[in-house]
């Protein structure tokens, strides 16, 4: 057994990888981006499939070492290659790439992108809380973020004897 020689052609290896990455990444752009906690879902993608790449080489389940170090090669190409192609083509890069939603605007809810991403309001209370946030009135624009994470703007204070500003209009 040599473990430097590939058991796989290179092609179907790379053709593999390209695939598997691409149709994950499809998936969990339809999911959406709840789920994904601190990390974007690309950076999920990357380190699941990565992680089950080397696997094989790591614990001697496959003949060849030189067939994992291929697959993650070809994984991290494909990644590099959305990326860049994001940057490069801003049509691709709306549908690659995750963008912030607006959850809440001027302390009212968006439900359409709350039942989107199956949120529930006490979930969203939650969230506020977490932000020292009690009363949803006080939320400008709250946006559900790409890696999964809620930012929140909160509405100007204006004290009782502070003039309003003249709109420009």
């Amino acid at each position: 057994m040599n473990l430097f020689q590939s058991q796989m052609p290179w092609l179907e290896l790379v053709v593999r990888g390209v695939v598997i990455y691409v149709t994950l990444l499809v998936l969990m752009r339809i999911v959406g981006q709840r789920e994904a906690g601190g990390l974007g879902l690309t950076d999920v993608l990357i380190v699941v499939l990565i992680a089950q790449a080397a696997a094989g080489g790591l614990s001697g389940e496959s003949d060849s070492i030189t067939d994992s170090v291929l697959l993650v090669a070809v994984i991290l190409a494909c990644s590099v290659l959305v990326d860049a192609a994001s940057y490069r083509f801003p049509r691709l890069a709306a549908l690659l790439k995750a963008r912030p939603r607006l959850m809440i605007k001027d302390g009212q809810l968006e439900h359409r992108v709350l039942k989107r991403e199956f949120m529930t309001t006490e979930e969203v209370a939650s969230q506020l809380r977490l932000h020292g946030i009690e009363d949803i009135g006080v939320v400008h624009r709250a946006y559900l973020e790409p890696n999964g994470m809620i930012s929140v703007l909160l509405r100007e204070r204006r004290t009782p004897d502070e003039p309003s500003k003249p709109s420009a209009e």
